[in-house]
């Protein structure tokens, strides 16, 4: 995930050769993200699935009889360390970022974003926009390797688990593509704005809907939700199956 987020992103800005800047300056680190998302999403299926598939699950709850603990200290321990390396791996990102793209001068054109912001003629990011592609998506990508964790303890199946996780990510937007007839176009708008990166360009203030959520910020509560649910299900079947 590390590779990917830092690597990609030098890559944006070493092939970088416009000469104005049109969108949030900190958003370039977008596209590592969605990839390296991947990588946390498939980690917190493994967390639990991998004692499934070697069998060691019995002797884990052998050990802890109680279950709930058990499923209690995988999420916190893998929740912690997904989102702190998240977070360094964003804010290295950012500040790479506004290094490059921040404080040029932009020209007078028709393609700024309004969310470029401007101060003296030169760009620059707000603390709304450091906040939002630093702890925003730290944040959003550890309750996704969560609800993976979760999944994962329903399914009790690597592959299975995976498959699940990565149709839940990327299917929406994909749904939506194809979804052209002026019927369906609420369903459309709907499918991408809560589709994962939809949520995560939100997050950097660069969101795929013109009148679309600017911040990510409710998104990110979807996210929440669904998250807590899951691992609800999760305790609830621990609880009641054989292992």
């Amino acid at each position: 995930m590390l590779v990917l987020i830092l690597g990609i992103n030098l890559l944006v800005v070493g092939l970088d050769s416009s000469q104005y800047v049109t969108e949030p300056v900190l958003g370039f680190g977008l596209f590592g993200v969605l990839l390296g998302q991947l990588c946390v999403i498939t980690l917190g299926v493994l967390v639990i699935t991998s004692e499934y598939g070697t069998g060691m699950i019995r002797t884990t709850l052998t050990a802890c009889p109680q279950r709930g603990r058990v499923l209690t200290a995988k999420a916190i321990v893998f929740f912690a360390l997904s989102f702190t390396v998240t977070t360094v791996a964003c804010a290295l990102s950012a500040l790479m970022n506004y290094g490059a793209f921040g404080g040029r001068a932009v020209g007078e054109n028709d393609f700024r974003s309004a969310r470029l912001v401007v101060e003296n003629g030169l760009t620059t990011a707000s603390g709304t926009q450091w906040l939002g592609a630093t702890v925003g998506v730290g944040l959003y990508v550890a309750l996704l390797g969560l609800l993976s964790l979760a999944v994962g303890a329903l399914l009790r199946h690597s592959a299975g688990a995976i498959t699940t996780m990565m149709g839940l990510v990327l299917l929406p937007l994909i749904v939506a593509i194809f979804m052209q007839a002026d019927s369906l176009r609420t369903t459309q708008q709907k499918l991408i704005e809560y589709s994962s990166p939809n949520a995560i360009a939100s997050l950097y203030q660069m969101p795929m809907l013109e009148n679309g959520d600017a911040d990510g910020v409710r998104q990110l509560v979807v996210l929440a939700i669904i998250t807590v649910v899951a691992l609800a299900g999760a305790y609830a079947a621990l609880g009641k199956r054989d292992v």
